[in-house]
């Protein structure tokens, strides 16, 4: 279970009375109903709030086994708490400068006034639609289903109102609101929220009648404080468990890059002078190559016979005896173009990529009639997917055997290293690299979706060590990550 997880847990045994023991002292939630019956009566007397007919008890069938104290009551929220929702767009300047929430100064458990918006409202709409400490706000309108009801306490003593995508809750007779926000988080009432969600052009809308109907056990308000303060320590010690896992996490990262860089100067498994240096196969290659070209199977392509390599590289450092600066493009076949064939292909993009693990975890199956024009790219197992569309997210992933029947996106440099030279394993570890990472993103152009080109990766240095050395040497990095990794996964 993640802290995630655990959050949840938390929360759902809260609402059904498991959280804290219940005290046989506590005014029943019955006695607490009847108190705010009588205080609406009265509001609705004075002309503050309007009456409103209440649906009939909703079907509970979906919450389960679900037994409740004997002290505590199933309510409405329309039962206890009073719904407004928020200002629209208006015209005019006059009144005064007031604070109006938007759904960007919603955090995930929180609200910020530091980028707030105003504009100016008359005395009359700052009434209608101001904030008090302690109201609740629900988000009413929103592109995300997972966004349309989710709940905010409003704990400012600033001013302020709020826009027509989200909708005011105000408690009556000293209801907690922060109970309230846990009782609209747990996962029976999410499930309600759910269900009454209506999605028109794109967006998630729930409206007032149905927020009011969602069904929730009631317990004694002395328990309610306790429930509160319970899940306020509960959740400052998950806090401090994401922290601590937070700053392992980044031990780890670090870790593991420093081992990278170590792998790719030479430093992490000694050199054997036995081995066949790498300008030795580098050769063997590009007589190879020669000789197709003599013979007319292959195309004598631009710099075929120099090794250069694009950017200045004095200052990684000397390589060590046996290892030779090489061009990803001297390394690696030529990228196989490939469309989709049959009734239905599988299909890499950028999302089918966990950018944190550098593993190809989603492939899409998509009807070879609906394939997009960027489906053009084939694969085998031990190519290295390099996006170069925003590569700073490093979206960056082996092909394992699984995956050899795929097509991938034209937006993916798709590096096939010849065998004879590089081990498929070392030029994935080279591609994760900070020092590939880095030096790549450093072509990037363009501001709404940076990328960079073919030929820029193409004439990228590798450093090259002898064959028999990038064995070695991926050997010693996966030995040294398999704990690593393990550590990382329980942290997920």
């Amino acid at each position: 279970m993640n802290t995630k997880q655990l959050r949840q847990k938390i929360l759902d045994l809260a609402i059904r009375g498991k959280l804290v023991p219940q005290d046989p002292t506590d005014e029943p939630a019955s006695m607490l109903l009847e108190r705010i019956r009588a205080e609406k009566e009265k509001l609705i007397r004075a002309g503050k709030i309007k009456a409103v007919k209440m649906k009939a008890t909703a079907d509970k069938s979906h919450y389960g086994e679900f037994e409740i104290p004997g002290s505590w009551e199933w309510v409405r929220l329309g039962d206890v708490c009073e719904l407004s929702n928020g200002i629209s767009k208006r015209k005019g300047n006059e009144g005064t400068e007031t604070i109006v929430l938007r759904l960007a100064d919603l955090g995930d458990d929180s609200i910020s006034l530091e980028t707030t918006r105003s504009i100016r409202l008359t005395d009359k709409e700052i009434t209608q639609y101001g904030l008090e400490n302690g109201d609740l706000l629900f988000v009413r309108v929103n592109g995300s289903k997972l966004n349309v009801g989710k709940t905010y306490v409003y704990s400012h003593d600033v001013t302020a109102t709020y826009c027509d995508h989200l909708m005011r809750g105000r408690v009556l007779s000293s209801i907690i609101s922060c109970f309230l926000k846990v009782v609209l988080r747990s996962t029976v009432c999410r499930v309600s929220i759910d269900g009454l969600i209506v999605t028109t052009a794109g967006q998630n809308t729930i409206s007032q009648g149905s927020l009011k109907s969602i069904e929730f056990p009631l317990p004694p308000l002395s328990e309610q404080h306790r429930i509160v303060v319970a899940i306020e320590s509960a959740f400052a010690i998950i806090d401090e468990i994401e922290t601590a896992k937070g700053d392992l996490a980044a031990v780890v990262s670090a870790a593991k890059s420093k081992i990278l860089s170590l792998a790719i100067s030479g430093k992490l498994v000694p050199q054997d002078p036995t081995d066949e240096p790498a300008s030795a196969l580098l050769e063997r290659i590009r007589a190879e190559k020669e000789n197709l070209i003599k013979t007319g199977k292959i195309k004598h392509g631009k710099d075929e016979k120099a090794m250069l390599v694009c950017r200045d590289n004095s200052h990684y450092g000397k390589l060590p005896e046996g290892w030779v600066w090489a061009r990803v493009i001297d390394i690696c076949e030529p990228q196989e173009s490939k469309l989709p064939k049959g009734d239905a292909f599988r299909y890499i993009d950028i999302d089918a990529i966990d950018n944190k693990r550098h593993q190809v975890t989603k492939p899409k199956i998509i009807p070879t009639p609906k394939a997009p024009s960027r489906a053009a790219k084939g694969v085998r197992a031990g190519d290295t997917l390099f996006s170069m569309v925003r590569p700073y997210l490093q979206n960056i992933a082996l092909v394992t055997d699984e995956l050899s029947d795929c097509i991938v996106s034209t937006g993916f440099y798709v590096c096939r290293p010849i065998y004879e030279i590089i081990y498929p394993a070392y030029l994935y570890w080279f591609f994760v690299s900070d020092y590939a990472i880095d030096g790549i993103n450093a072509y990037m152009r363009g501001d709404n979706s940076p990328s960079i080109r073919k030929d820029e990766i193409d004439n990228f240095g590798v450093p090259l060590p002898p064959l028999a050395e990038q064995w070695r040497i991926v050997a010693a990095i996966e030995t040294v990550f398999a704990p690593m990794d393990n550590i990382f996964d329980q942290l997920a």
